[in-house]
């Protein structure tokens, strides 16, 4: 078994949806990427077929995976911190699936959907350094597209911050590709990480995979999180360069 390590992604577009209760009319965003979010990227960057028999499979490799999702805001030209926007973007759709699990190809009903505006993460995966090595190598030459949360809202930079590498360095790394001095530490930063369950402060949201192509409400389990605000002093983090 190899080492553990940490790889480092950077994710950055004009639009971010992170969906872990969207049903219905309304598909909402979380303030953070999901677990789901994040390795839906990951399975697509590697090719993994939602509607393949192993895809179950393919996707337990990702069990062992530590996620720690960091948010890192944009500042304007002054140094002013631009704060994260909503946006509701308004559909109809027709042909809608109902209750009973049948296509109605006639009803046409209404639908909003909720996207980050000026949201930047950063995200630390923790785990096997030869899984983290393969899922670098896929991000570097994506088999599919990779996008955030849904299929507009694509990458404004490379989405692989740094190979795999220790995790002090890999932190470096994030934080020196969005202008910061690498000095810096997490709790200058709002951030998510994962924790027991019932720990306390912890909240429980639906977003593990188990398989993308398996029936609504068997697609995901459970897991559970802590969302860290920045500490008091370090309400003004240090501006990038």
């Amino acid at each position: 078994m190899s080492a553990e390590t940490c790889l480092a992604l950077l994710l950055d577009a004009p639009l971010q949806s992170w969906g872990f209760a969207s049903r219905f009319e309304r598909r909402s965003t979380a303030l953070h990427p999901t677990r789901s979010g994040v390795l839906g990227l990951v399975a697509a960057a590697l090719g993994i077929d939602k509607h393949a028999p192993d895809e179950v499979a393919q996707l337990a490799r990702f069990a062992g995976l530590q996620v720690t999702t960091v948010t890192l805001p944009r500042r304007t030209r002054r140094g002013e911190e631009l704060p994260i926007r909503r946006l509701e973007d308004y559909h109809t759709v027709t042909g809608i699936r109902r209750a009973s699990g049948k296509v109605d190809a006639e009803a046409t009903v209404q639908t909003y959907r909720h996207y980050l505006l000026d949201a930047r993460f950063g995200v630390l995966l923790e785990g096997q350094t030869d899984l983290l090595e393969e899922i670098a190598a896929a991000l570097r030459n994506p088999r599919w597209g990779v996008w955030f949360g849904r299929k507009s809202c694509l990458p404004a930079t490379p989405v692989l911050a740094a190979p795999p590498l220790p995790h002090e360095q890999a932190w470096k790394c994030l934080l020196g590709r969005v202008g910061y001095t690498g000095e810096e530490v997490l709790t200058q930063f709002d951030h998510v990480i994962e924790t027991a369950a019932g720990a306390v402060e912890a909240d429980m949201i639906d977003d593990a995979p188990i398989g993308y192509g398996r029936l609504v409400g068997e697609r995901h389990a459970p897991r559970w999180i802590q969302r860290v605000s920045r500490s008091v002093e370090s309400k003004s983090a240090p501006s990038p360069r």
